[in-house]
């Protein structure tokens, strides 16, 4: 539906309001127009699918009398929206007028007549209709959407029947006199049909999951934090986009800075990423221990200078090979400190703080400490971005080590720290960047996929600005 759509884009919400979100979204004037396109046709066919609630009374007619009548089983045939608009109700919601509709519907009838019952189905045909509603929009108290239909208004020009079946000849005689009460008992049901569907919708997003798990380690909290905020040209809502241990709840030593979504009316849909959430996810990361991981010399590539043996490493530390002559080693890294992100204008700049323990491998396959250093590196990034996979890539700015302590004598750190340098910008970095310029799949939400979408690196968030296409 329609309404699904809009809240499918703002809730992936320009202006805060009370706390500061670490997630924006927007969807534009452009994407409201988009959404009505295909938001209509699921209108119709889900309409189709439904019985109309039965209609029941009584009518005089001249000569016979009172006639008592029952339709039901009316459902929608064919359904005709040719003039419809849909806008954004400023400080409200959405408001949607459709003019000029038509409707085709099939059902069942039951008449008594001078206490003789007959039956049979019949076909009506209503034109000139006109309705008018608008979906408001706010949060409740757990930060999901709330919904609500008001000034519902509706209009039927004409109203046609013809009967099958029983006594439909006689019937059918006398079908101008029925257009009156059977135009106002339709048009009656119309607000009431559409107040029932919204009802549904809110009945729907009071059970609508506010996080999502992204892994063993994490979760996010997209809850909203504000009430969507309506301009005349677009709805924003704003998001916690925060990032917590699935393990343990940890409180996050970061709090999302304000900011603000530019004004950009040529995309359907504007998305703001804090530096805030990534940090958030680095902290969950760091705190759950997966920021680690052990090397053996097979896994180094074999381009690589420095080879995981007391052979090459010993190089550095003299005392190294003459204590453990021509053995194996392993390399422990781990992050001491978690990684820190910040968004510059057109730049990332990451800052990374992590631990190198080097080990011997003993004949008998028990590890014996040989040293630990600190490492510290900054990079510079980019993002890329496309209609399937996100991507990027990454250059070294900074790299620095200490030698924490040592088991195996003196270490010669300038000449360490020339190599592993030398090492990051020839082996790591670019095969590192290789893999980020082949990009990764971006998941389908909702049937919805980006169109010429772009990336721009802000002070304090990454704005991505696009276009959407809806696949059934």
């Amino acid at each position: 539906m329609l309404w699904t759509f809009v809240f499918i884009l703002l809730g992936a919400g320009c202006r805060a309001e009370g706390t500061n979100a670490g997630l924006k979204g927007r969807i534009t004037q452009k994407g409201l127009e988009y959404g009505q396109q295909f938001g209509l046709e699921a209108v119709k066919s889900l309409l189709k699918k439904e019985y109309i609630p039965d209609l029941n009374g009584s009518y005089n007619i001249p000569l016979i009398g009172d006639v008592g009548y029952s339709v039901s089983r009316i459902q929608i045939q064919e359904l005709q929206l040719n003039e419809s608009v849909v806008s954004f109700s400023e400080g409200t919601g959405v408001r949607l007028v459709v003019s000029r509709a038509r409707i085709q519907l099939h059902g069942v009838w039951r008449v008594k007549v001078l206490l003789i019952p007959d039956s049979g189905s019949f076909d009506l045909s209503v034109s000139d209709l006109a309705l008018s509603t608008e979906l408001g929009v706010s949060r409740d108290d757990s930060g999901r959407p709330q919904v609500w239909s008001t000034n519902c208004r509706s209009s039927i020009g004409r109203l046609d029947v013809h009967f099958h079946d029983g006594a439909s000849w006689l019937y059918n005689l006398f079908t101008g006199a029925l257009q009156a009460p059977l135009r106002y008992e339709v048009n009656r049901q119309l607000c009431p049909e559409l107040r029932k569907g919204i009802s549904d919708l809110e009945r729907v997003l009071k059970t609508m999951q506010v996080s999502a798990q992204i892994d063993p380690f994490a979760a996010i909290d997209c809850s909203l934090v504000n009430k969507p905020v309506i301009a005349r040209e677009h709805g924003d809502m704003d998001l916690k986009g925060e990032f917590y241990g699935v393990a343990k709840h940890r409180e996050s030593p970061f709090s999302p800075a304000p900011f603000l979504l530019p004004d950009e009316g040529d995309h359907m849909l504007l998305l703001g990423l804090s530096e805030f959430s990534a940090n958030s996810a680095a902290f969950v990361y760091f705190t759950a221990g997966a920021l680690r991981k052990n090397f053996k010399d097979d896994m180094i590539p074999k381009r690589s200078p420095v080879r995981l043996s007391t052979g090459s490493v010993g190089l550095f530390f003299p005392e190294l090979k003459k204590l453990y002559p021509d053995m194996p080693m392993e390399l422990h890294l781990s992050a001491r400190k978690q990684p820190l992100l910040a968004c510059r204008p057109d730049s990332l700049a990451l800052a990374l703080f992590g631990t190198a323990e080097a080990f011997v491998v003993l004949p008998n396959a028990t590890l014996a400490s040989a040293f630990l250093l600190d490492l510290d590196a900054s990079l510079a990034g980019q993002l890329h971005l496309d209609s399937a996979k996100v991507g990027g890539s990454v250059a070294l700015t900074d790299f620095s080590l200490s030698v924490v302590r040592s088991h195996v004598g003196s270490v010669q750190v300038k000449a360490l720290e020339t190599l592993l340098k030398l090492a990051l910008r020839v082996v790591a970095l670019p095969m590192a960047n290789k893999k980020l310029k082949k990009g990764f799949p971006l998941p389908s939400i909702y049937n919805l996929s980006l169109v010429n979408p772009r990336v721009k690196i802000n002070q304090g968030f990454v704005l991505v600005a696009t276009d959407v296409q809806y696949k059934a």
